[in-house]
């Protein structure tokens, strides 16, 4: 296999999707796993999250954007996030509101940029969400750490907290995105 500079964020995107089924098995095996196995999961999750952060930055500063990573990066994410997120609700250690609140949203948005796209408009990530993505990682990261944290560092009611705080961001960023796109729809 010939590695080229080019082609590792296309790497990192597979890696992050490679991931999300270790990240099941570890969550699911944590009764048996112990602390362990919140370790592990979170650590993962981070695993990813960093992945996605040095595809971005390795294909910028390389000058690697590809077809395949601008199609594949965005789907990882999603699928990583909301995966993350069904697996804490499905054992309570999330509440369901802020997590289809967040799901719906990333939905919404994906289909809106397609449109967009298509009609050859771009919408620029704002500033205020990218601050909603990073509180939504933090909180998903604390959560899947969960009781697997020392008593002090209260892990689950910080990411319980920023869960919240991730939703609330993510109903006013998806309404600014609906509104940029309903201009478009409507003119």
């Amino acid at each position: 296999m010939n590695l080229q500079k080019k082609d590792i964020p296309n790497y990192l995107t597979y890696l992050r999707i490679a991931i999300i089924p270790a990240l099941m098995v570890v969550f699911f095996l944590t009764p048996y796993l112990g602390n362990w196995g919140y370790y592990s999961s979170a650590f993962l999750f981070a695993l990813a999250g960093v992945t996605d952060w040095l595809d971005g930055y390795a294909a910028r500063i390389w000058q690697a954007q590809s077809n395949i990573g601008r199609f594949l990066d965005p789907i990882a994410d999603k699928l990583l996030v909301a995966t993350a997120l069904l697996l804490l609700v499905s054992t309570k250690r999330a509440d369901l509101i802020p997590a289809i609140a967040i799901v719906c949203r990333e939905i919404l948005v994906s289909g809106l940029r397609e449109y967009l796209a298509e009609i050859r408009i771009s919408v620029p990530v704002s500033k205020l969400a990218k601050l909603k993505t990073a509180a939504q990682m933090l909180a998903i990261f604390l959560l899947l750490l969960g009781a697997g944290a020392p008593d002090w560092f209260y892990a689950e009611i910080s990411g319980c907290i920023l869960l919240w705080i991730a939703a609330f961001l993510t109903l006013v960023t998806g309404y600014a995105y609906l509104k940029t796109g309903m201009k478009h729809m409507f003119s």
